[in-house]
């Protein structure tokens, strides 16, 4: 049990390095994201099946993960359109 938790732990401290590092390509910093509420998911999971509370719990955090996923896949559509790549130095926040 231990071993799953530092695995998922690890998992975690990877999404975090992969998002705080400078990347230029948007696709990669919302796959990163993915990767850490796929950590989060996980970890939720063990803790709630350790302490024997109900899951109904994790089917609001699927649905919030499934909500930001799709608004991040929107804005990575509008920026495809509107400036031809997901560059972050060509998208201005001005």
């Amino acid at each position: 049990m231990n071993n799953m938790w530092l695995m998922i732990f690890i998992m975690f401290m990877v999404g975090n390095m992969i998002f705080v590092s400078k990347h230029k390509h948007l696709l990669i910093m919302l796959l990163s994201l993915e990767f850490i509420v796929l950590s989060l998911y996980m970890m939720l999971v063990l803790y709630l099946n350790m302490m024997e509370f109900d899951i109904y719990m994790l089917m609001v955090f699927l649905v919030f993960s499934v909500c930001e996923g799709a608004l991040g896949i929107s804005i990575l559509v509008s920026m495809i359109r509107t400036h031809g790549n997901d560059y972050f130095q060509s998208f201005s926040l001005l």
